[in-house]
């Protein structure tokens, strides 16, 4: 793994959040971008080397919808950048960790990603991503 590629931060509301976190960090989001698969509208920010990622749940139903309910928002994901996602699931796979998908999915800012069950890594919800060629 490379570096922390993004925090993703699940919010009730871009509208809100948004301003927020320009305001935080001083820098305006550079992307937002729907995700259809995840049922997610998301904002990008850059600072330093590593993104802030923000979701929006566009489903009520939806995994970031479940996720305030049950938890608040707040930090929902960390995010690895990988070189070979493939190689890093089937990696992982054999170390003992449990992904959540079986194939790379399409996700959010021209990624390739998967995640990991997060009761294997101390209740921490870890993507890999890796830009899409």
């Amino acid at each position: 793994m490379h570096k922390v590629e993004h925090i993703g931060i699940a919010v009730k509301n871009l509208s809100v959040s948004v301003p927020l976190f320009e305001k935080l960090l001083n820098s305006r989001s550079y992307k937002t971008e729907t995700v259809e698969s995840e049922k997610v509208t998301t904002a990008f920010f850059q600072t330093g080397d590593t993104k802030i990622e923000l979701l929006e749940s566009t489903d009520a139903n939806g995994v970031i919808s479940r996720f305030i309910q049950k938890k608040g928002e707040g930090l929902h994901h960390i995010a690895f950048e990988v070189a070979d996602i493939e190689y890093e699931m089937n990696r992982l796979k054999k170390e003992g960790f449990e992904l959540l998908n079986e194939k790379p999915k399409h996700g959010a800012d021209n990624k390739l990603v998967c995640f990991l069950y997060p009761k294997n890594t101390n209740g921490v919800l870890v993507e890999l991503c890796m830009d899409k060629k």
